[in-house]
């Protein structure tokens, strides 16, 4: 996995960018001097899930980087291509796409509404199929300007065991949905020089969504930096060499010498961490 260059200059598209995960690597690449596109549907502060757009926007500029926030609802492409407009617009071009927005229910499927199930495939399938179809053309301007062009999906590695569907069908084919994505776009774009992978972590991540699932105790979790500084290492590396893989966020880490992960627990000392789904 070759490392290519920093991010400065370059420009990222981020869906469910306003909070956790999603805001966690926009800021890494801040870091850097990069451009971030921020897209997601919250604009006006809730107690249950805070963070809106505007703030996520002003914690990118005082990390370094420019941002620009664009109120959309990844379902609606009319919306997806209006915002990609506007950040082609602002910033001249789009170098990363990072398909991070993600609906989870995780119900049986007695248990499960028709709207649950269009929520989750709206947002997480075409969703993430959407964002890639609006971003392609800027992505191919960018592999040929040789600006490294990169999609990553927030998604599992595929695994077709009963038990990981089972207990949450809709769920996992949502999820999915967005690692098919990575294993066809992988192979469609290589000619363009775009690379698209997925990353997942191995154990749950302590996020305010997470916070609201009942039962789930955010202390044996970690922190969303151990997957920006992962998906950092993806979006820096060489596009034409790194591509088409599921990456997992302790693995890649080691790779790259880094096997001391303590200080993302979110209680320091932790070794029984909840493990996430979808990793056998």
């Amino acid at each position: 996995m070759k490392q290519q260059r920093s991010l400065k200059g370059q420009t990222l598209f981020i869906s469910g960018a306003s909070r956790g995960i999603g805001l966690a690597i926009a800021k890494r690449a801040a870091q850097d001097g990069a451009n971030i596109v921020l897209v997601a549907k919250t604009t006006e502060p809730n107690p249950k899930l805070p963070g809106t757009l505007y703030s996520a926007a002003a914690e990118i500029e005082a990390a370094g980087g420019q941002a620009l926030a664009v109120q959309t609802d990844i379902r609606d492409e009319d919306a997806v291509a209006r915002a990609v407009a506007a950040g082609i617009e602002r910033f001249g071009g789009i170098d990363i796409l990072v398909n991070n927005a993600s609906a989870i229910n995780l119900t049986p499927t007695a248990a499960t509404p028709m709207k649950r199930f269009d929520l989750m495939m709206g947002v997480n399938a075409r969703g993430t199929y959407c964002c890639t179809q609006a971003a392609l053309p800027a992505l191919i301007k960018a592999g040929q300007a040789g600006r490294n062009p990169h999609v990553l999906n927030m998604s599992p590695p595929l695994s077709m065991k009963d038990h990981w569907f089972a207990p949450h069908v809709a769920y996992t084919m949502a999820k999915y949905g967005m690692s098919m994505c990575t294993l066809g776009h992988a192979r469609e774009f290589r000619k363009h020089g775009i690379a698209v992978n997925s990353l997942w972590p191995r154990t749950a991540i302590a996020t305010a969504a997470l916070q609201m699932i009942p039962g789930v105790d955010t202390n044996k979790c970690r922190v969303p930096e151990i997957l920006s500084d992962a998906a950092y290492l993806i979006l820096t590396s060489d596009a034409k060499s790194t591509s088409g893989n599921f990456f997992i966020d302790d693995e890649l880490l080691a790779k790259h010498g880094i096997t001391d992960l303590d200080r993302y627990a979110v209680v320091p000392g932790t070794t029984d961490f909840i493990p996430d789904f979808f990793i056998d």
